[in-house]
């Protein structure tokens, strides 16, 4: 009888993590950033399929790496705020509580499962000057192995969240108008882009959750919308 082949839990753990590194690497980055409307989230996306969501009134939704992994996530994350905001107030549906639940869930994944979610996501809240406590944005971003951080400012996830990272840090700046802070994304996701100096605005998923705006803040720019701002 043959002796199991054993292989440490270390190892078990830096396999998982590079796999899943790997699979986030293949995938188009994307950022969110504070503005003096609220928060941007700018993608590179050609396909169709939408990188950025709408989770509840004032909290969307980004993802990078496999689709299908972090669309179930965005799903999973609107019936979760849904099930708040019925059981409770609509006002106490929080970015926090949703960022929680998601390090939960793909943590169990990352250390149960042999296969870890090859995803990083972010979960973004706008504040609102009329609700107590709720006053100042949120951006939380989530990796594969479940770990959660907070952001000021801007946040970058994807294959090229380092040479983003890098740009935004030494060009970033607080409270730039809508359009400003659109061409500092794209210009960043250019910069980033392997081979490609320009990114279409037709390959740029564009979305703003904007705090002057009544009811749900979400909105999805449209093409037109992108080609305009960017122009200046």
């Amino acid at each position: 009888m043959s002796m199991p082949f054993y292989v440490s839990p270390e190892q078990v753990m830096q396999d998982k993590a590079e796999y899943a590194r790997k699979g986030i690497g293949r995938g188009k980055s994307s950022l969110t950033l504070e503005c003096s409307d609220g928060l941007l989230m700018v993608a590179e996306n050609p396909s169709s399929l939408s990188k950025i969501g709408e989770i509840y009134d004032r909290i969307a939704f980004a993802g990078v790496g496999k689709f299908s992994e972090f669309d179930q996530l965005r799903k999973i994350g609107v019936r979760f705020a849904d099930m708040k905001g019925y059981s409770y107030s609509r006002d106490d549906v929080r970015a926090k509580a949703l960022a929680n639940a998601y390090s939960q869930a793909i943590g169990d994944v990352f250390t149960r499962e042999m296969k870890p979610l090859e995803v990083e996501v972010v979960v973004a809240e706008v504040g609102d000057p009329t609700l107590a406590g709720h006053e100042n944005n949120a951006i939380y971003r989530i990796q594969f192995d479940g770990s959660v951080s907070d952001h000021e400012g801007f946040c970058v996830i994807g294959g090229s969240a380092e040479e983003l990272s890098s740009i935004m840090q030494s060009q970033y700046e607080q409270d730039l108008p809508l359009g400003e802070a659109l061409r500092l994304g794209a210009k960043a996701l250019e910069r980033a882009a392997e081979g490609q100096p320009t990114v279409p605005p037709e390959n740029l998923e564009v979305c703003v959750l904007e705090k002057s705006r009544n009811g749900r803040k979400f909105r999805r720019l449209s093409t037109d919308e992108v080609r305009g701002l960017l122009a200046g």
